[in-house]
């Protein structure tokens, strides 16, 4: 069945971020004096794991948050659980902590840094003159705002006293090595978990103009601090980076490759379409379908059969109180641009296995998807205009439920044209 191979490829590309395939490869050198393990975001408990099974030194210190439920064993570094995507107190004690952790090294010192997608929400530590309870207020309203994650990240950076470099500038003059498992179209490692051991390459301005571009209602203390020149984020020429490292591990576009090649050893052409597409969710559906349609109906610009692969991330503006995320808005999008179209078969799912906050990793769909939520009660135009993606692809039975996968490269496009 063409769904059954669309998860196989699905799986094959969040294998393919998996940590521990790419840990080993990226060790830093060892220090002559102690190694202290830190890190935050999604995949980052399954980073330690790995550190620790590949590392044959001492490792003095470890503390890494994580998701809750994204937890895994370790013996020597803490794993700590906090909320996402909206923090919680658990994130701004662990993010304390993690500040305490780095203090007070030495030149000799290294400080393995372990980030992925993530780490923003699980690292909240407002900066001065901010409260918590703004920081969370500032991330419920990048969150139903529409804006790209490169654009959150760019205002979460100067809002933060941990984010945008600090942590690292904390741990001067110890080494910092920070290995990445990338969610960020582009693989910009300082917006990545908005970048605690990676300096800024934008500024106040820029945070200044996408607040306005895209109409924030930030709270009073959070706009009084984007005015002023307060809390400033070190930049890359600051000579207390001098001697650190950033590796890119895992992104999207090793998935795509990794995925295209099962395609291809299965009989399939594979097109990777963008690994770094951003946008509304159900605008790239409507680009993504039209395309689907060309192919089958007219063989161009590729000849049937031929699968379609992107990633990325797109976004969702909230406009009704429906569940879903923004894999399942693009596919539900999807599956009413296709709707009667024989010999289409579409796969979005978020590689961390969560997408949004419900249970599901995504879903799947064909051109009978809206027929069948239709015969089972489901006015799919409407669930899309409540933003209820969710409620309709289980209606159907649809959804991808995979469980937490142990890393976080974003999303995951895969579409079947026969």
């Amino acid at each position: 069945m063409d769904r059954d191979l669309l998860e196989r490829l699905y799986h094959r590309a969040v294998d393919a971020a998996q940590p521990q395939h790419a840990i080993a490869a990226n060790l830093p050198e060892p220090p002559q004096g102690r190694t202290i393990v830190i890190g935050a975001g999604k995949a980052s408990a399954q980073m330690a794991r790995a550190f620790e099974r590949a590392w044959s030194g001492p490792i003095h210190r470890g503390l890494v948050v994580t998701r809750y439920g994204y937890g895994a064993p370790c013996e020597r570094i803490e794993i700590v659980e906090a909320a996402h995507p909206v923090p919680d107190m658990a994130g701004y004690l662990a993010a304390r902590r993690l500040m305490e952790t780095v203090s007070g090294l030495s030149h000799d010192d290294l400080v393995v840094a372990l980030i992925s997608g993530g780490g923003s929400a699980l690292l909240p530590q407002p900066a001065a003159g901010l409260s918590f309870e703004d920081e969370q207020a500032v991330n419920e309203t990048l969150l139903a705002s529409g804006a790209p994650i490169s654009v959150m990240n760019v205002i979460r950076n100067e809002l933060s006293a941990i984010k945008g470099g600090r942590l690292a500038a904390l741990a001067s003059p110890a080494r910092v090595a920070t290995l990445i498992v990338s969610d960020i179209p582009g693989d910009d490692p300082s917006l990545v978990a908005s970048g605690p051991t990676v300096p800024l390459s934008s500024g106040r301005a820029e945070a200044r103009h996408l607040a306005a571009l895209y109409r924030l209602k930030l709270p009073p203390a959070a706009e009084d601090l984007l005015a002023s020149d307060r809390n400033p984020a070190p930049r890359a020429g600051d000579p207390r980076f001098q001697h650190n490292s950033v590796r890119i591990i895992a992104s999207a576009a090793l998935s795509l490759e990794a995925a295209a090649n099962e395609a291809r050893d299965a009989g399939l052409e594979a097109h990777i379409l963008s690994d770094a597409i951003e946008g509304e969710a159900r605008d790239v559906a409507l680009v993504h379908a039209a395309l689907a349609r060309e192919i089958r109906t007219r063989n161009r610009p590729f000849v049937k059969p031929a699968l379609l692969l992107s990633g990325g991330e797109t976004t969702v503006t909230l406009r009704g109180a429906g569940r879903g995320g923004r894999n399942a808005e693009f596919l539900l999008a999807f599956a009413l641009a296709i709707d009667g179209v024989e010999g289409i078969t579409a796969l979005a799912a978020d590689t961390d296995g969560i997408d949004g906050a419900g249970d599901n990793a995504g879903a799947v769909c064909d051109g009978h998807t809206a027929a069948r939520m239709r015969a089972a009660g489901i006015d799919p135009r409407r669930a899309l205009a409540d933003n209820d993606a969710y409620n309709a692809f289980r209606a159907v039975g649809s959804l991808l439920l995979t469980g937490p996968t142990g890393t976080n490269v974003n999303d995951f496009r895969a579409i079947l044209v026969r």
